[in-house]
């Protein structure tokens, strides 16, 4: 089977589309208020256990390393502050969106594909009914509201990580670590981090949606869109957030700068 060179031009442009029409049919009434909980419910059930084992080690990680190079520069009164931005404005919301992806998107395109396959998205719209009204939006705001909270829930989790492994590990002054937090952070990057959360929700929600809903050739095709969404919003992923850390640090100044 021959592939187009332009075939993946097509497909962003589909995918481009796709999240147009779902942000114009987010405000469409009426809002599908009890699938909205349901998916919300479900995205945070098969998320926030893994979610929360992996904040631990990201933030223990992170202070070990922050840790051993501020030593080294003999600026250990920093180690706290150092550590809070990292977390929060980076691994925090990179943490989350990778287990939404995995965890969540996977299950919206599985579920998705499925209709697909079973044509039930076809009967939808035989019905008038819009099947991404009905079934689309709903899934991209749940999704996004519980990035936002998991986003919140991950960096107070890193955060403490780091605090444990900062004072049991590397000697650290409890008071130091804890004193030093609003040395180098201030609250626009806890904002920045949560709008992260937000957008990578979106995308997330989006390419799961928008492959599940194009599955083709049964229950594997049903599968290679299972994987194909995770890797595409794993791209997506590092692009957005090296774009939004670009525009953030042109508008929001490091402290002290």
């Amino acid at each position: 089977m021959s592939l187009s060179a332009t075939a993946p031009l097509k497909h962003a442009g589909s995918l481009f589309a796709f999240a147009l029409d779902t942000l114009r049919a987010s405000v469409r009434r009426p809002f599908q208020l009890k699938e909205f909980l349901q998916q919300a419910w479900f995205v945070a059930s098969v998320t926030i256990i893994p979610t929360a084992l992996v904040a631990i080690p990201f933030g223990a990680v992170i202070a070990l390393q922050v840790g051993g190079l501020i030593k080294q520069f003999g600026a250990q009164a920093f180690t706290g502050s150092a550590a809070v931005l990292a977390v929060v404005r980076e691994a925090s919301p990179i943490a989350t969106a990778l287990l939404i992806a995995g965890a969540g998107g996977s299950a919206i395109c599985a579920d998705l594909g499925a209709r697909k396959i079973r044509e039930e998205l076809d009967a939808m719209m035989v019905l008038g009914i819009d099947p991404i009204q009905r079934l689309v939006v709903p899934r991209v705001l749940a999704t996004m509201m519980v990035a936002f909270f998991l986003n919140g829930f991950v960096s107070v989790v890193g955060v403490m990580g780091g605090y444990v492994f900062n004072v049991v590990l590397q000697d650290g002054t409890p008071g130091s670590y804890i004193a030093s937090f609003t040395a180098l952070a201030h609250l626009p990057d806890l904002w920045q981090g949560q709008v992260k959360a937000l957008v990578f929700g979106f995308i997330a929600a989006i390419v799961a949606s928008y492959k599940g809903m194009n599955a083709g050739g049964g229950p594997k095709g049903v599968g290679d869109a299972v994987n194909q969404s995770v890797v595409i919003t794993f791209m997506l992923l590092f692009v957005a957030n090296f774009s939004m850390t670009a525009i953030y640090f042109q508008l929001v100044p490091p402290k002290g700068a």
